[in-house]
């Protein structure tokens, strides 16, 4: 029997001012097996292994779902395991590694009649923006944007290999739901211009390092000024950060885990600061000082 080993990286989406359209992958992996069975079984090991669901609800089942509806065969008995490191609603990606681990490893079953393009296509179908899938499928850092066939173009960004990334993430949770919801429908020329300029500069400030521009690039005006609220300290820790050496500080997704950058020589300090200033108010955490994922989602077979 052949047992197909999936791995996924997390994500970090809405990067500074890239709501919904710049995100990256980071070293840190869920992992998942797949195999035919004679029914379908679900298991699954590691972060919030409890909080899985065991039957056809299971987001990675329905991944394997939409996969055989888009290429109209039935559904076979599967049992797949999922082993998680990434730990649930934190903002960083792990349900957009559920719909990717899922549309793989059903591809990988199926004899694999779809290309990577194909697979990212579904889960950005599944997910409703691309900003943390395609990461987790490709790898690294991308900027994704609308074409004028309604698809997407997806432009992968170089990681300057001086910009170090720490995260910070809390003991308590915050659904994407709840962060839209705080969110206005509608912004000010003045905001758009803002997030559009600075945008265009930290594009540039991930690829060259210039540490002026990465300060500077990180600002927002579209979503961190209303989901600030929703994260306690976040302020208290952004000047943290800063003090300890970070370019700047950022919600990672839609939070409540908080991404700092920084010089490669600061970032253990940087996510000590972190960790420090929630600590201070009584927020326990977990700090990790992580890579960008170049390679995407892979697998192996045994």
């Amino acid at each position: 029997m052949t047992i197909f080993e999936v791995s996924v990286p997390a994500t970090t989406g809405n990067l500074g001012p890239g709501f919904d359209c710049l995100g990256a992958a980071l070293s840190l992996y869920n992992r998942f097996e797949f195999s035919l069975a004679d029914c379908l079984t679900i298991t699954a090991s590691g972060e919030g292994a409890d909080k899985v669901e065991r039957d056809e609800k299971n987001l990675v089942y329905q991944g394997i779902a939409k996969f055989y509806q888009h290429i109209d065969r039935p559904i076979p008995a599967i049992a797949f395991h999922t082993d998680t490191a990434i730990p649930l609603s934190r903002g960083l990606g792990s349900s957009a590694t559920a719909i990717v681990g899922g549309i793989f490893g059903a591809n990988l079953l199926a004899g694999s009649p779809l290309d990577r393009s194909a697979l990212l296509d579904l889960a950005i179908s599944m997910e409703g923006h691309p900003d943390n899938v395609a990461p987790a499928m490709l790898g690294g850092c991308q900027l994704m944007a609308s074409n004028q066939a309604g698809g997407w173009e997806f432009c992968h960004l170089a990681w300057h290999e001086d910009i170090a990334i720490a995260v910070a993430i809390p003991d308590f949770e915050l659904s994407t739901a709840e962060a839209r919801k705080v969110l206005p429908k509608q912004f000010s020329m003045d905001d758009a211009i803002f997030n559009a300029s600075h945008l265009a500069l930290l594009t540039h400030a991930i690829q060259t390092g210039k540490d002026n521009w990465l300060r500077a690039g990180l600002q927002d005006r579209l979503h961190q000024p209303y989901r600030q609220n929703l994260i306690k300290g976040m302020a208290e820790l952004q000047d943290a950060a800063i003090a300890a050496g970070a370019y700047g500080m950022v919600i990672s997704g839609a939070g409540p885990t908080l991404l700092s950058l920084a010089p490669t020589g600061t970032i253990e300090s940087v996510a000590q600061a972190m960790q420090q200033a929630w600590l201070a108010m009584g927020v326990s955490s977990e700090t990790k000082c992580l890579a960008i994922a170049k390679d995407g989602t892979t697998f192996k077979t045994r």
